[in-house]
């Protein structure tokens, strides 16, 4: 586990067993892919992804990752997060289980939209 505050985003996976580290990799690729345009940076000490704001961060901790899609997780994907523990803007995936790589997908595709939307809603007020 990390002791020290990560630089950057690679520094935060090396501190981590590899077997976390490969799910961490997963995600971070899988954002990627569906956000190309977003920058990486360490907020609230997580992996972060910004475009035009925060897009989604996510963490790892003993038991499972943290995915973090502030403000409107829930609100989107209910059905699609019934079989796993929620909390404000948060989902968990166990480490045990594979990564649910279309919803992960899913997700960061919304939240593109939704911050692309803001931006553009600005743009023209």
């Amino acid at each position: 586990m990390i002791t020290t505050a990560p630089k950057d985003i690679d520094s935060y996976i090396a501190g981590f067993p590899k077997e976390v580290q490969g799910l961490l990799q997963q995600i971070r690729s899988l954002i990627q892919e569906n956000a190309p345009e977003a920058t990486e940076c360490i907020k609230y000490g997580m992996p972060t992804f910004d475009l035009h704001g925060n897009l989604v961060h996510f963490a790892a901790f003993v038991h499972h990752i943290g995915f973090y899609s502030v403000p409107t997780l829930q609100e989107e994907f209910t059905a699609d997060l019934q079989d796993y523990k929620v909390g404000n803007g948060s989902v968990q995936f166990p480490l045990h289980q594979p990564l649910p790589t279309e919803l992960i997908t899913k997700i960061v595709k919304y939240r593109v939209q939704e911050n692309l939307a803001a931006v553009s809603i600005l743009e023209t007020t």
